[in-house]
């Protein structure tokens, strides 16, 4: 952390005209290593042990900043961090505050130099690591302690005004807390489209803190980098629309006309609850009547009246309050319609105030970040409830995980919610589907064949207590589904095959179908894998998705449909080819063979072009020629070759986790001297590692 924090004095505060999104860039290889973003479900959400979330696309495209669906290019967000603001004061009892002073984890600014303060307040020592645990049995990262199938926790203060180098934070104030965060996130197909942010804030001065305000500010932007490749500059951040739902304190964006048809989704940022509460309305001592929740936005790098960047502590403690300029609020001077119109702002939503936060107290305040597609095919710019409705569905369940087995969100457990006998609200309890089966998916030629196991039939219901499992659901894709700028893996999916058990609510058919005589286990995998199916007419070479889900029967008492399991959990990647030989007798060949420009599979540049050779030993080595002889390519095949290689897979299959057959290697028909091929004729040959035979053959390319 120290040459990390080295690297942020000298690029953040010694180079002003740099901008924020280069100083991000600027940083990839030190901030990577403490920052993790979220897979286990739907939403690729980066975090840092600094208070910060988003990526502000460093790392990007391996790393996505606020990518939904996952895989889709779809990014919701450049950054954004917590904000806490408040005064301080000796006593209880004083009148005398000091203060506002608000320590930010990032800001708006176009620039950042030491005359305009540069978020970052957040340091932590060198040993404060961000550490995954998670409640999956079988995940490397398995912890009882668990709250969610992905947790990260962190923990970072404000009380340094210097970095570990020694050099100034521009402009801090340390209001004197320490924070400990987690963050939580579920695979479950109902509850993987959003992000829980768990702060536990702890006065660590000798000082009352007073008038608190906890917020998240947010610098959102709905975008299909699929469509506009790299995110920079004004045209890819000057389309936002916002707003906010007050029922459900929650602050959203969405993309009013820079992708039409391709973005169509939302992002939220939501406040589920707090301890202790506060009302949710109260008289400052100017007499004005505040909100609990407030909503704010602004311009980036914006000089007007109500929509101006704050630049000093005074100025964001105004925002936090809900202030826009002079006495203006949301709906209160300042016209929600206004701010769905195209522009680059950021949203803030904050809680407070708490008062009186003794030393050695602390405060625990919980947001989400949600993600929705918009409902229906209505115009971009539109944005009425009925486009909302997916946005505030997902809300609710995220708002579901904070409240618990506290179901009605009273604050009071009622005897039909003590689930557990103790009387305790018991929070981010969600209704659980079957676990997930293990899946193992084997590329033939021409075919794949599926097999799981059945550790789903032994899931217990939280909720319910009750073993509902009902029967499987086996999805696969169509060849092609990848080829498009808008890519959603969970609406390319189709259902292939459903099985389920007498008395289920599903068709009964049972299980014979898939059913194993007897289990059968892979060398290297101890799993028993119960049941089979094969699946044919594939074509060689094009990637095809598989999945297999459980079911339940449904919780009728606690008004539940049947759950299942998630469908990304066990995704396989699959190209169907030849599979490895050592048999000197079968020939090696390339498809497709004459190979035309601009190939069905082949993406839209020179770079995103594709052949395979087929038919190889499971070891050997690759070399194309021209026809006078001068080596074009070499190349090194192993049975695990994956393609991860050539970019096609960056563009088309973006997590590397894509199987080949083991014969079969694919090139993207560019030269050793990093150049495409011409037109014309080559040859090849093939040299098996195991036993240096050499085969050869031939194959045209055609401009």
């Amino acid at each position: 952390m120290k040459f990390i924090y080295k690297v942020f004095y000298f690029v953040l505060f010694c180079t002003p005209l740099i901008t924020a999104q280069q100083t991000l860039q600027t940083l990839s290889k030190t901030l990577y290593d403490d920052s993790r973003f979220t897979n286990s479900g739907n939403i690729g959400l980066s975090v840092t042990n600094f208070g910060m979330h988003g990526s502000g696309w460093v790392g990007w495209p391996n790393v996505p900043s606020c990518e939904y669906p996952l895989g889709s290019g779809i990014e919701h967000l450049f950054a954004g961090g917590l904000w806490v603001g408040g005064f301080k004061k000796d006593s209880i009892n004083s009148n005398i505050k000091s203060g506002p002073f608000v320590s930010t984890a990032a800001i708006d600014a176009s620039s950042i130099s030491a005359s305009r303060g540069g978020g970052f307040e957040y340091t932590n020592s060198q040993t404060d690591k961000i550490v995954e645990r998670s409640s999956l049995l079988d995940s490397r990262f398995y912890n009882p302690s668990a709250i969610s199938h992905q947790d990260f926790t962190m923990d970072y203060a404000d009380t340094n005004k210097r970095y570990l180098n020694g050099q100034i934070i521009p402009e801090h104030v340390p209001l004197g807390i320490s924070v400990h965060q987690e963050t939580y996130a579920w695979n479950f197909p109902f509850a993987d489209f959003f992000v829980i942010m768990n702060y536990t804030i702890k006065n660590v001065t000798n000082k009352y803190l007073d008038s608190l305000y906890i917020g998240l500010w947010t610098d959102a932007v709905v975008r299909n980098t699929k469509l506009t490749g790299r995110p920079a500059g004004t045209a890819f951040y000057s389309h936002g629309g916002d707003g906010f739902i007050d029922s459900l304190n929650m602050a959203y964006e969405f993309d009013v006309d820079g992708d039409p048809g391709f973005t169509d989704s939302y992002i939220g940022v939501i406040f589920l609850g707090s301890t202790p509460t506060i009302e949710n309305r109260f008289i400052i001592p100017e007499g004005d009547t505040l909100t609990g929740t407030s909503f704010n936005s602004w311009t980036h790098n914006g000089r007007d009246a109500d929509f101006f960047t704050p630049q000093d502590d005074i100025q964001r403690y105004r925002k936090m309050q809900g202030y826009f300029g002079g006495s203006t609020r949301y709906n209160k001077g300042i016209s929600p319609g206004l701010l769905k119109l195209a522009s680059n702002r950021s949203i803030m939503i904050t809680r407070g105030y708490f008062n009186n936060l003794a030393p050695g107290d602390s405060l625990n305040v919980v947001f989400a970040i949600v993600c929705a597609k918009k409902y229906g095919n209505d115009p971009a710019s539109l944005d009425l409830p009925e486009q909302r409705s997916i946005l505030t569905n997902n809300a609710d369940w995220a708002l579901r995980a904070y409240f618990g087995n506290d179901r009605n969100r009273n604050g009071i457990i009622e005897p039909e919610e003590d689930i557990y006998g103790d009387g305790k609200i018991h929070r981010y309890i969600l209704p659980a589907p079957p676990n997930s089966p293990i899946v193992k998916v084997i590329p033939e030629n021409n075919k794949t064949t599926i097999y799981w196991d059945k550790r789903a039939e032994k899931s217990v219901d939280p909720i319910s207590g009750l073993k509902d499992f009902a029967g499987y659901k086996i999805y696969r894709t169509q060849a092609g589904f990848d080829l498009t700028e808008k890519q959603d893996i969970l609406k390319s999916l189709i259902l292939l095959m459903q099985v389920d058990s007498a008395g289920s609510t599903g068709f009964n058919t049972g299980f014979s179908a898939v059913e194993l005589d007897e289990p059968v286990t892979f060398p290297n995998d101890t799993t028993k894998y119960y049941y089979k199916l094969p699946v044919t007419n594939l074509l060689n070479g094009w990637q095809y998705l598989f999945t297999v889900t459980a079911f339940d029967k449904g919780d009728p008492v606690n008004n539940l449909e049947p759950l299942e399991s998630s469908l990304l959990v066990n995704l396989k990647r699959i190209l169907p080819g030849t599979p490895a030989t050592e048999d000197d007798s079968v020939k090696v060949g390339v498809y497709p063979n004459p190979y035309y420009g601009n190939a069905i599979w082949d993406g839209g540049s020179e770079r995103l072009r594709k052949i395979y050779f087929y038919n190889l030993p499971a070891e050997c080595d690759i070399t194309i020629y021209t026809l006078s002889g001068d080596i074009v390519k070499r190349m090194e095949h192993s049975a695990t070759q994956n393609g991860s290689n050539i970019r096609w897979f960056e563009q088309y299959a973006s997590d590397n986790k894509q199987q080949f057959a083991g014969g079969e290697h694919s090139w993207d028909l560019i030269t050793d001297d990093d150049q495409a091929i011409a037109s014309g004729l080559y040859l090849f040959t093939v040299k098996n590692r195991n036993n240096g035979n050499i085969k050869t053959g031939k194959f045209l390319v055609i401009k």
